[in-house]
């Protein structure tokens, strides 16, 4: 009997005593708390499940809310690429081909910085290092040369090779809104695909740089105009679509600039970091003299000299 008691709901003595002091009291069982934390969760999971299709339809209509420009999921745009992608784009950049736009066929409507960034790092680096080991290599014969790191050719060359990622890409893309401006049918790459299309169009740079610490002027001067070549031809056949809609001579100075302005970099790049000064060339190296040598430097009167006798 004692176990049957046991398995009876008892009352327990706060809800005995509640009810003692006030008859009109009303408490609360078990199933329906059981009934409210049900609701309570299911009402959770329905606003939970009405905020995801919220989401999705901002998403898929296009008026998901833009994060504010203070903030990092703002920038995080702009990096959005994996490792395939980069590759695949710095590929493009190597071997430009007629009729496969670089926009079109790499980029596909998802222009990032990441590669540019990090191919202008690279190449201010290289630019640097290469420039202070081909001087280190070039007068390792001149005793009087000591060697000291050339430190400040690393912010020279970052500056030359982002200003000109930056600026050149500006120039060009103000230039095409204001095409676009003038005629209906012209069309413009927005200001990231710009950038982006330059930043790749370096690559080329980065290999050469290193390549240039060969001793040999000919094979740096041809390596220079098979990276302009390429390099160009990739910028030319990206711009050639939106260039040719205006008049003959308005796109060939387009094109002429654009090329010429790529070219110019480089052949500064060569000049400034990788050219010898007038004047600077290691002295022969000294031979050790001879006694012959050393016998006919001496004055001749010292040999025809004679003692004075004393009387």
């Amino acid at each position: 009997m004692a176990a049957a008691d046991e398995l009876k709901f008892q009352e327990f003595d706060e809800a005995a005593d509640l009810l003692a002091v006030d008859p009109d009291a009303t408490t609360t069982s078990i199933s329906e708390r059981q009934s409210h934390m049900a609701v309570n969760m299911g009402s959770s999971h329905e606003e939970d499940e009405l905020g995801e299709e919220t989401d999705k339809t901002e998403l898929l209509s296009g008026q998901k809310k833009q994060p504010s420009f203070w903030t990092f999921e703002y920038y995080q745009t702009f990096f959005d690429v994996d490792t395939y992608q980069v590759l695949d784009r710095i590929k493009g950049s190597l071997l430009p081909l007629p009729g496969k736009s670089f926009v079109r066929h790499h980029l596909q409507t998802n222009p990032d910085l990441y590669g540019p960034f990090w191919i202008c790092a690279t190449l201010a680096f290289t630019l640097a290092v290469s420039s202070d080991v081909s001087r280190a290599l070039e007068r390792r014969a001149n005793p009087a040369f000591h060697y000291s790191p050339q430190f400040h050719k690393v912010p020279v060359a970052g500056l030359i090779i982002y200003g000109y990622a930056w600026l050149v890409p500006l120039a060009l893309w103000g230039y095409l809104h204001w095409r676009q401006g003038r005629s209906v049918h012209v069309n413009s790459y927005s200001f990231l695909e710009t950038v982006c299309i330059y930043g790749y169009s370096l690559f080329i740079y980065i290999p050469t740089s290193i390549l240039w610490l060969i001793p040999a002027p000919w094979l740096q001067w041809l390596l220079l105009a098979l990276a302009v070549a390429l390099s160009g031809s990739m910028l030319v056949l990206a711009f050639w679509p939106l260039l040719r809609t205006g008049s003959k001579i308005a796109t060939l100075a387009a094109l002429a600039a654009v090329v010429s302005l790529h070219a110019l970099l480089a052949l500064g790049c060569k000049l400034y970091f990788f050219q010898i000064p007038a004047g600077t060339a290691p002295p022969p190296p000294l031979h050790p003299i001879t006694m012959a040598q050393k016998n006919q430097l001496l004055p001749t009167h010292l040999g025809n000299a004679s003692v004075p006798l004393r009387q």
